[in-house]
């Protein structure tokens, strides 16, 4: 099974969703980061899922709509390891610290 590393930047990234989940008062801004977490999961089984982008990055899409966000990361075969670089919005347009 593909290991799957988060970048120090998602964290950030993660504080960022939270903060404007909080700014407009949803109430399950926390189960809405661990809806992300969990969707990232698939990499852990098919780690080349998603859309291949210039330099060997790939980006996967989760949920939709509102609940829509975009995960940019690498996969290095080598070590069998995924490593998300940044994740986004949907509706952003690309990736507040460049990924």
């Amino acid at each position: 099974m593909t290991r799957i590393e988060l970048a120090p930047e998602v964290l950030d990234d993660f504080d960022r969703f939270f903060e404007h989940l909080m700014q407009f008062e949803v109430t399950d801004a926390a189960a809405r980061i661990g809806e992300i977490v969990d969707a990232l999961q698939i990499l852990a089984h098919s780690p080349c899922i998603g859309r291949l982008l210039a330099g060997g990055k790939r980006e996967l899409v989760i949920g939709r709509d509102a609940r829509g966000y975009v995960a940019l990361y690498r996969y290095v075969s080598t070590v069998d390891t995924v490593v998300v670089l940044a994740i986004r919005n949907q509706r952003e347009s690309g990736y507040p610290h460049g990924g």
